[in-house]
């Protein structure tokens, strides 16, 4: 799968199914990854300590795997976009978007690379372009280019309408932990509130053709907001599900050596990682 693909397959009705890179540094990852059955997965600069070369490393990994690779950018920018997007990247995610000018300035750049300045915006407020051969020169070089919106905040969601507007949207994200705080209930994903809001995202999206990807960390959580509609998958990070996976085989492992007579098991809680 590439970009291109990805795309379509989300705005035909598609489920998709990804996870996010928080930990992984070594470009390997990108093997074991392409065999779990993946669409895509977020490579994170926001909260990862990651250098420019070392997703440069990754996404050139991740080419031939048939896993769509795309980056978090650290802040809704044009500068960010295009220097993942020229590093290999096949789409961005700009987290903490809440106005119609952020999300204009990553549209821009993920589908008109390399325009810049009064001809980007020119292109993103009106479609115009310098001619019709610069559109089709420009509409297959960025085809594979998937650009996500992050909703992640109550300003955020009071404007989603306008912001969907922008067109060359290809997905809405919303962070949970970060709308669950300025909903004023931080982490608490079962209650009324938050629940509304997630509804409230998902039909307004889905209602201008977008799909949603809620980047939930339990199956529970990602089971129930897929049936409720938020079908562009996003389950946990690498470090979390390692974590999890080495906290219930070692609980078993250790299990028997109490048996035998070694240390009682010392409880181990489930990750803390907030990404």
């Amino acid at each position: 799968m590439n970009g291109e693909q990805l795309r379509k397959k989300t705005s035909s009705g598609g489920i998709a199914y990804g996870t996010m890179l928080s930990m992984g540094r070594n470009p390997r990852w990108s093997q074991a990854i392409s065999s779990f059955g993946l669409d895509y997965v977020i490579i994170d600069t926001e909260h990862a300590p990651r250098s420019r070369a070392e997703v440069a490393d990754f996404l050139a990994a991740f080419t031939y795997s048939g896993v769509v690779p795309i980056v978090r950018i650290p802040i809704p920018a044009s500068h960010y976009v295009t220097m993942y997007i020229d590093a290999g990247a096949q789409g961005v995610l700009a987290p903490y978007c809440e106005t119609v000018d952020q999300v204009k300035e990553v549209v821009a750049a993920a589908r008109w690379r390399p325009l810049k300045g009064a001809l980007a915006e020119k292109a993103v407020e009106t479609g115009e372009l310098p001619s019709e051969a610069t559109r089709a020169y420009l509409e297959n070089r960025n085809k594979n280019n998937v650009c996500i919106i992050g909703i992640e905040s109550v300003p955020a969601i009071e404007n989603l309408e306008n912001m969907l507007k922008v067109e060359g949207i290809d997905a809405i994200f919303v962070g949970p932990n970060d709308l669950t705080i300025t909903l004023g209930i931080p982490d608490q994903y079962d209650h009324p509130d938050y629940e509304a809001a997630l509804r409230e995202i998902i039909a307004k999206s889905e209602a201008a053709g977008k799909p949603v990807l809620i980047h939930h960390q339990t199956v529970e959580l990602t089971q129930k907001w897929l049936r409720e509609g938020a079908r562009f998958v996003l389950y946990s990070s690498d470090a979390r599900t390692m974590h999890n996976g080495y906290r219930e085989e070692f609980g078993e492992i250790k299990s028997v050596g109490s048996e035998l007579g070694g240390e009682t098991i010392g409880a181990v809680g489930e990750s803390e990682e907030v990404i």
